[in-house]
Protein backbone atom coordinates (compact mmCIF):
# COMPACT_ATOMS: atom_id res chain seq x y z
CA UNK A 1 0.00 0.00 0.00
CA UNK A 2 2.35 2.80 -1.04
CA UNK A 3 0.45 4.40 -3.91
CA UNK A 4 -3.69 6.18 -3.17
CA UNK A 5 -5.94 4.07 -5.73
CA UNK A 6 -7.53 7.60 -7.09
CA UNK A 7 -7.33 9.09 -10.53
CA UNK A 8 -4.62 11.50 -11.60
CA UNK A 9 -5.48 14.63 -10.23
CA UNK A 10 -7.99 14.11 -7.33
CA UNK A 11 -5.28 14.36 -4.87
CA UNK A 12 -4.39 17.84 -3.13
CA UNK A 13 -0.70 18.36 -1.77
CA UNK A 14 -1.52 16.65 1.51
CA UNK A 15 -3.55 13.74 -0.02
CA UNK A 16 -6.86 14.99 1.03
CA UNK A 17 -9.44 14.46 -2.02
CA UNK A 18 -10.21 17.66 -4.28
CA UNK A 19 -13.52 17.57 -3.88
CA UNK A 20 -13.02 17.86 0.31
CA UNK A 21 -10.68 20.36 0.23
CA UNK A 22 -12.22 22.51 -2.76
CA UNK A 23 -15.57 22.36 -0.05
CA UNK A 24 -13.63 23.30 3.31
CA UNK A 25 -12.73 26.16 5.08
CA UNK A 26 -9.30 26.97 5.22
CA UNK A 27 -7.74 24.83 8.66
CA UNK A 28 -11.13 22.74 8.71
CA UNK A 29 -13.30 20.75 11.24
CA UNK A 30 -15.31 19.20 9.37
CA UNK A 31 -16.58 15.16 8.57
CA UNK A 32 -18.30 13.78 5.88
CA UNK A 33 -20.88 11.49 6.19
CA UNK A 34 -21.73 8.91 3.30
CA UNK A 35 -24.62 6.03 3.35
CA UNK A 36 -26.04 3.35 0.63
CA UNK A 37 -29.58 3.64 0.01
CA UNK A 38 -30.73 6.79 1.31
CA UNK A 39 -31.92 9.84 -0.31
CA UNK A 40 -30.20 13.30 0.26
CA UNK A 41 -33.26 14.88 2.00
CA UNK A 42 -33.47 11.64 4.33
CA UNK A 43 -29.86 11.63 5.14
CA UNK A 44 -30.13 15.52 6.34
CA UNK A 45 -32.70 14.36 8.27
CA UNK A 46 -31.48 12.06 10.01
CA UNK A 47 -28.59 14.22 11.15
CA UNK A 48 -30.89 16.33 12.74
CA UNK A 49 -31.32 18.79 10.43
CA UNK A 50 -34.74 20.58 9.80
CA UNK A 51 -36.34 19.78 6.63
CA UNK A 52 -38.23 23.68 5.98
CA UNK A 53 -34.80 24.53 5.56
CA UNK A 54 -33.42 22.46 2.97
CA UNK A 55 -33.06 23.93 -0.46
CA UNK A 56 -31.43 23.17 -3.48
CA UNK A 57 -27.72 23.73 -4.06
CA UNK A 58 -25.63 24.96 -7.34
CA UNK A 59 -21.78 25.35 -6.22
CA UNK A 60 -20.29 28.56 -7.01
CA UNK A 61 -17.16 28.22 -9.12
CA UNK A 62 -14.72 29.70 -6.92
CA UNK A 63 -14.46 29.73 -2.60
CA UNK A 64 -14.43 32.93 -1.34
CA UNK A 65 -11.64 33.71 1.49
CA UNK A 66 -12.52 32.64 4.99
CA UNK A 67 -15.17 30.42 4.20
CA UNK A 68 -16.53 26.83 2.86
CA UNK A 69 -18.01 26.62 -0.21
CA UNK A 70 -21.23 25.54 0.91
CA UNK A 71 -20.75 28.45 3.35
CA UNK A 72 -20.66 30.78 0.06
CA UNK A 73 -23.71 28.98 -1.60
CA UNK A 74 -25.78 29.48 1.38
CA UNK A 75 -25.09 32.94 1.86
CA UNK A 76 -27.02 34.91 4.32
CA UNK A 77 -29.82 31.81 4.25
CA UNK A 78 -26.71 30.43 6.88
CA UNK A 79 -27.60 33.40 9.58
CA UNK A 80 -26.31 32.26 12.64
CA UNK A 81 -26.16 28.37 12.05
CA UNK A 82 -22.88 26.56 13.13
CA UNK A 83 -22.83 24.77 10.18
CA UNK A 84 -23.48 24.28 6.08
CA UNK A 85 -24.53 20.72 5.49
CA UNK A 86 -24.34 19.79 1.85
CA UNK A 87 -25.95 16.54 0.37
CA UNK A 88 -26.16 14.60 -2.88
CA UNK A 89 -26.38 10.86 -4.29
CA UNK A 90 -23.97 9.56 -6.67
CA UNK A 91 -25.03 6.02 -7.36
CA UNK A 92 -26.12 4.39 -4.49
CA UNK A 93 -24.33 6.09 -2.28
CA UNK A 94 -25.64 9.98 -0.49
CA UNK A 95 -22.91 11.81 0.98
CA UNK A 96 -23.18 14.81 4.06
CA UNK A 97 -20.76 17.20 3.96
CA UNK A 98 -20.64 19.08 7.09
CA UNK A 99 -18.34 21.93 7.19
CA UNK A 100 -18.12 22.53 10.62
CA UNK A 101 -18.05 18.87 12.00
CA UNK A 102 -21.57 19.59 14.03
CA UNK A 103 -22.97 15.83 13.15
CA UNK A 104 -20.57 13.33 14.03
CA UNK A 105 -22.67 10.32 14.55
CA UNK A 106 -23.44 8.45 11.99
CA UNK A 107 -25.18 5.99 13.55
CA UNK A 108 -29.25 6.51 12.66
CA UNK A 109 -27.82 6.83 8.90
CA UNK A 110 -27.37 3.54 9.26
CA UNK A 111 -31.32 2.51 10.50
CA UNK A 112 -32.99 -0.61 8.77
CA UNK A 113 -30.05 -2.52 7.52
CA UNK A 114 -28.20 0.28 5.64
CA UNK A 115 -24.18 1.03 5.96
CA UNK A 116 -23.24 4.52 6.77
CA UNK A 117 -19.95 5.53 7.41
CA UNK A 118 -17.92 9.42 8.69
CA UNK A 119 -14.99 10.84 8.63
CA UNK A 120 -13.69 13.22 11.15
CA UNK A 121 -10.69 15.65 10.85
CA UNK A 122 -10.14 18.39 13.21
CA UNK A 123 -8.46 21.96 13.16
CA UNK A 124 -6.21 19.44 15.67
CA UNK A 125 -5.77 16.99 13.16
CA UNK A 126 -7.66 14.24 14.82
CA UNK A 127 -8.61 12.26 12.30
CA UNK A 128 -10.80 8.81 12.47
CA UNK A 129 -13.54 7.20 10.78
CA UNK A 130 -16.80 5.12 12.15
CA UNK A 131 -18.26 2.50 9.92
CA UNK A 132 -21.77 1.17 10.62
CA UNK A 133 -24.90 -1.22 9.63
CA UNK A 134 -28.15 -1.48 10.33
CA UNK A 135 -27.85 0.52 13.36
CA UNK A 136 -24.70 -0.52 15.35
CA UNK A 137 -21.20 0.30 15.25
CA UNK A 138 -18.94 -1.98 13.59
CA UNK A 139 -15.52 -0.27 13.35
CA UNK A 140 -14.21 3.50 14.64
CA UNK A 141 -10.77 3.63 13.15
CA UNK A 142 -8.43 6.42 14.78
CA UNK A 143 -5.39 7.17 12.65
CA UNK A 144 -3.14 7.89 15.27
CA UNK A 145 -3.52 3.96 16.24
CA UNK A 146 -3.89 2.46 12.62
CA UNK A 147 -1.43 0.13 11.83
CA UNK A 148 -2.07 -0.81 8.43
CA UNK A 149 -0.09 -4.06 8.13
CA UNK A 150 -2.68 -5.71 10.60
CA UNK A 151 -5.76 -3.90 11.33
CA UNK A 152 -7.24 -4.05 8.12
CA UNK A 153 -7.65 -7.30 8.14
CA UNK A 154 -10.56 -6.98 10.88
CA UNK A 155 -12.39 -4.73 8.83
CA UNK A 156 -15.74 -5.33 6.80
CA UNK A 157 -14.92 -6.29 3.40
CA UNK A 158 -16.45 -3.11 1.69
CA UNK A 159 -14.51 -0.64 4.31
CA UNK A 160 -10.86 -2.82 4.00
CA UNK A 161 -10.69 -2.31 0.27
CA UNK A 162 -11.54 1.32 0.80
CA UNK A 163 -8.35 2.04 2.68
CA UNK A 164 -6.65 -0.44 0.28
CA UNK A 165 -8.12 1.85 -2.18
CA UNK A 166 -6.86 4.83 -0.10
CA UNK A 167 -3.13 3.41 0.13
CA UNK A 168 -0.78 5.72 1.51
CA UNK A 169 1.05 9.19 0.94
CA UNK A 170 4.79 9.55 1.77
CA UNK A 171 5.58 12.52 3.91
CA UNK A 172 8.72 13.11 5.48
CA UNK A 173 6.98 13.14 9.29
CA UNK A 174 6.28 9.23 8.41
CA UNK A 175 8.07 6.09 8.19
CA UNK A 176 7.22 4.30 5.14
CA UNK A 177 3.81 3.01 4.74
CA UNK A 178 2.84 4.20 7.84
CA UNK A 179 -0.71 6.01 8.00
CA UNK A 180 -0.89 9.93 6.86
CA UNK A 181 -3.62 12.17 8.36
CA UNK A 182 -5.89 12.06 4.75
CA UNK A 183 -5.97 8.19 4.99
CA UNK A 184 -9.77 8.89 6.54
CA UNK A 185 -11.23 11.14 3.61
CA UNK A 186 -9.90 9.02 1.22
CA UNK A 187 -11.34 6.08 2.33
CA UNK A 188 -14.79 7.46 2.61
CA UNK A 189 -13.96 9.03 -0.91
CA UNK A 190 -13.17 5.67 -2.55
CA UNK A 191 -16.27 3.66 -0.32
CA UNK A 192 -18.69 6.15 -1.91
CA UNK A 193 -16.80 6.14 -5.27
CA UNK A 194 -16.39 10.09 -5.05
CA UNK A 195 -13.77 11.93 -6.34
CA UNK A 196 -13.82 15.09 -7.94
CA UNK A 197 -15.88 18.23 -7.37
CA UNK A 198 -16.77 17.72 -11.15
CA UNK A 199 -18.97 14.61 -9.71
CA UNK A 200 -20.39 17.03 -7.64
CA UNK A 201 -21.61 19.98 -10.07
CA UNK A 202 -23.09 16.77 -12.41
CA UNK A 203 -25.81 16.24 -9.97
CA UNK A 204 -28.49 17.39 -7.73
CA UNK A 205 -27.84 19.15 -4.63
CA UNK A 206 -29.54 20.00 -1.36
CA UNK A 207 -27.91 22.24 1.73
CA UNK A 208 -29.19 23.34 4.70
CA UNK A 209 -27.65 25.38 7.55
CA UNK A 210 -27.43 23.40 10.95
CA UNK A 211 -27.07 23.69 14.51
Amino acid sequence: MTTPGFPPNTLDDEGFPLWISGLEYEDPNHCVHVVKGLEPAEALEALGAKPRLFRPCELPDHKPDRMSLPQAALGEARGDAAAALLAGRIGEWTFVYDDFGATEDPTDLSADGRIAAMSYFSINADASLTYCADGTQLAWINVDDLELETDLADLPPDLRAAFEAAGTVEFDYLDPGEADFAICMRAISALAGIYTLDDLRRIPLLITPFG
